[in-house]
């Protein structure tokens, strides 16, 4: 470890579940990287929602992952652990990673970075791995979405929708998305999507029924669940597929069976922070050769909501859970 690095560093913990105001700074021992793995410098970590609820008691930790909360961070390789050839001390990177990215300094699988561009700032480049990494698998890979399709997503001016949205465009993909109210419905059409639903206020099934003229859309991004399982299947063509990431609107879902044979659906989900190294590698390098271009030509940028220093984590948490955000939060650390 460099001279320079001292053997301890701030992070954010908590001692047990609860509110934002759980969330405190303390001092860590610093982390040293093993064989695959480097040191990453925080510069910025994002903010999201898998990180509120692992901080009220329902998310833990996959097994080895830190309990420190922080699923994206961006700066500086500081140390390489054995057999990593890639990188080199000071590069610039972003990186995907399990668990401790709320801290001065993080562990992260070397082939779970991505390069930062020269023209893409820390705090922004913070704020792409996690939702990238999710929109890519489930949207593209999971969901099979192509050039000349309509896709639902659900969320349109969070951190997943704003994404959706922007690959959606760069890849000829018509995109309905729903909102919460008219202002972020009018945010995500600024971003590019081509419908905007207010689901507080219209009912998205009769509305996306109308915009498709009866068709429906060929794949819904669902992180709702509970009762929008039935409607998403309503929504979908003969033939579509149902991706379900986060269920914000309860665990449990009823659905007419006879539907999904008659239209010959597929349903499917997953959930990326417990799939394995191996897996991660696969879907980076899949980023890196057909997604991460457009990050390097300045077509896909994250939306940015708010920055929050570090120390103030229990602040960020209390804004995103407040709703009024419309893209990605990142702290500095």
């Amino acid at each position: 470890m460099s001279d320079t690095m001292t053997d301890t560093m701030t992070a954010i913990g908590y001692d047990a579940p609860g509110e934002p105001q759980v969330l405190r700074p303390e001092e860590l021992d610093m982390p040293r990287p093993g064989p695959g793995q480097v040191l990453v410098r925080v510069a910025h970590a994002g903010v999201n929602r898998p990180d509120v609820v692992q901080r009220k008691g329902f998310y833990p930790p996959p097994p080895g992952a830190p309990k420190t909360p922080g699923l994206e961070i961006a700066g500086e390789i500081a140390e390489l652990g054995d057999g990593v050839a890639q990188w080199s001390a000071g590069d610039r990177v972003c990186a995907l990673v399990p668990g401790g990215g709320y801290a001065e300094y993080c562990l992260a699988h070397a082939g779970h970075c991505l390069p930062v561009p020269a023209g893409l700032p820390l705090h922004e480049a913070a704020a792409l791995p996690e939702t990238l990494f999710t929109v890519w698998h489930n949207v593209f890979q999971r969901g099979m979405a192509k050039d000349g399709e309509t896709i639902l997503v659900h969320g349109g001016t969070s951190g997943i929708g704003t994404t959706a949205i922007q690959l959606a465009n760069a890849f000829d993909i018509e995109i309905i998305v729903t909102c919460g109210s008219d202002e972020k419905c009018a945010a995500a059409r600024r971003i590019g999507a081509a419908h905007a639903i207010n689901y507080k206020t219209t009912d998205f099934a009769a509305e996306v029924e109308r915009i498709t003229e009866g068709a429906g859309v060929h794949m819904v991004l669902d992180m709702v669940s509970g009762d929008y399982v039935a409607r998403n299947i309503k929504c979908l063509k003969p033939g579509g597929r149902h991706v379900t990431i986060a269920v914000q609107g309860g665990l449990q879902a009823e659905i007419n069976m006879a539907q999904v044979m008659q239209k010959r659906l597929v349903l499917t989900g997953s959930t990326l922070r417990p799939r394995d190294d191996t897996f991660k590698v696969l879907l980076a390098n899949d980023i890196r050769e057909n997604a991460w271009p457009l990050v390097e030509d300045g077509s896909l940028r994250p939306i940015m909501a708010k920055r929050f220093p570090l120390a103030e984590a229990a602040a960020a948490h209390a804004y995103m859970e407040s709703g009024d955000l419309v893209g990605k939060i990142v702290l500095d650390a």
